[in-house]
């Protein structure tokens, strides 16, 4: 069983399947961020097109009215990208919430942005540390690994309320089930 366990404990974020959601989450940030403002463009002018109005303000029209557009292909693409649109906004307050109140979180969120969340992406893992020299002096490739690994973890459990199986027999001698 510590086998296991400590295995799991250094496993790459690619292999770890308690991750694997945040990191392929992580991996996809830029692409998916690029396509949001593509399509959101792209919708704006549409929607002046056909509605005389921008995207927000027909969405709070409909909603305020309880229309039903259901089946407009307009409006079903607008829907497609609000929902979207939340999920990067709920990654991108995370990474935040991580940044302010985790214990290394100035950390965590530069190894994040470097390494996935940066408009452009770093060429090779040599630029990503050199970026962050200014934020984590002398880091080597190996605490970047180790680091980055960390920084994963920590924002899975603001995403995906992961809790450690280590606290949760001592959240049940505090606070037993009945």
């Amino acid at each position: 069983m510590n086998d296991v366990k400590n295995k799991q404990e250094y496993l790459n974020p690619e292999e770890d399947p308690r991750f694997h959601d945040t990191y392929k989450l992580l991996r996809r940030y830029r692409d998916a961020t690029y396509s949001l403002k593509v399509v959101v463009r792209q919708m704006e002018g549409q929607f002046r097109l056909k509605y005389g109005t921008s995207v927000d303000d027909f969405l709070d029209s409909i909603y305020a009215a309880g229309a039903d557009l259901s089946g407009d292909d307009i409006a079903e693409r607008a829907k497609s990208i609000e929902r979207s649109n939340r999920m990067l906004k709920l990654l991108d307050s995370s990474v935040e919430l991580l940044r302010n109140s985790h214990k290394h979180g100035e950390q965590y969120y530069w190894i994040l942005y470097y390494a996935f969340l940066s408009p452009q992406e770093l060429r090779n893992t040599d630029e990503i540390i050199e970026r962050l020299e200014p934020h984590i002096p002398n880091i080597s490739y190996r605490t970047y690994y180790r680091k980055r690994h960390a920084a994963i973890e920590a924002l899975s459990t603001i995403l995906w309320g992961f809790t450690a199986k280590e606290t949760l027999d001592m959240l049940n001698k505090f606070f037993p089930e009945e």
